[in-house]
């Protein structure tokens, strides 16, 4: 299938390792396999440990994204529970049934060249307002792009301080009219300096003014 040729491209310590296809446990279908993640997500992790490790997990979850787009591949889907946690204690990328390749060469610097990502599937709590309404947001159409990663990226940050997702207050309708009007959810208590000014880059309405994911690796660094 369409994910499982992307993945198994992909190597890097911050990415879940593909490590074939399974015929035979469910005869009806194919199975994907990846190594067992004991630890579970990255939300149960901290839920469990505490959050003295959010500062260094937020960087390998940057540095695995900065990968991925080095790779010319949209993750499309970056939120907590599409990141686990390792053997080793580190952020590991996954899920990459929305994942979507960029073709080099495009002069659609708009929607930063995507072949085809016209499906709407995903969390709506972690979308770019240009994903909710595109031409309101200078974008022909619905379309994922790396500035919708990483304006998923600034949401992922804000679920590894609180354990909530975005706006989980509000019900999903309401929280993509915040979305939309400039909105985003208060400063956690807890959360840094230096990542808090990452994520109000990153979260940025306009999608050119977002940084790129070596910009953020470089803030991080700081």
């Amino acid at each position: 299938c369409r994910e499982a040729l992307l993945w198994q491209a992909l190597h890097h310590p911050f990415i879940l390792p593909f490590l074939g296809i399974d015929r035979h446990t469910f005869p009806a279908s194919l199975c994907m396999v990846s190594p067992w993640m004991k630890y579970g997500t990255i939300l149960k992790y901290l839920a469990y440990r505490g959050r003295e490790d959010v500062a260094r997990l937020t960087f390998e979850i940057a540095t695995g994204l900065d990968y991925l787009h080095s790779m010319n591949i949209v993750h499309g889907d970056l939120r907590g529970n599409n990141i686990l946690i390792s053997d080793g204690y580190h952020a590991c990328l996954s899920d990459f049934g929305l994942a979507t390749t960029i073709q080099e060469g495009s002069t659609d610097t708009t929607t930063g060249g995507l072949m085809s990502s016209s499906n709407r599937a995903g969390s709506v709590r972690w979308f770019a307002p240009e994903l909710i309404m595109p031409e309101q947001f200078g974008c022909e159409r619905f379309m994922r792009t790396r500035a919708t990663d990483v304006y998923a990226f600034a949401c992922a940050c804000l679920e590894l301080q609180t354990g909530a997702p975005p706006f989980s207050e509000l019900p999903d309708v309401p929280a993509m009219f915040k979305i939309i009007a400039g909105q985003r959810p208060a400063r956690p208590e807890n959360m840094s300096d230096r990542i808090w000014v990452v994520v109000n880059a990153a979260w940025a309405a306009d999608f050119q003014q977002r940084p790129d994911t070596s910009r953020i690796i470089s803030s991080l660094e700081e």
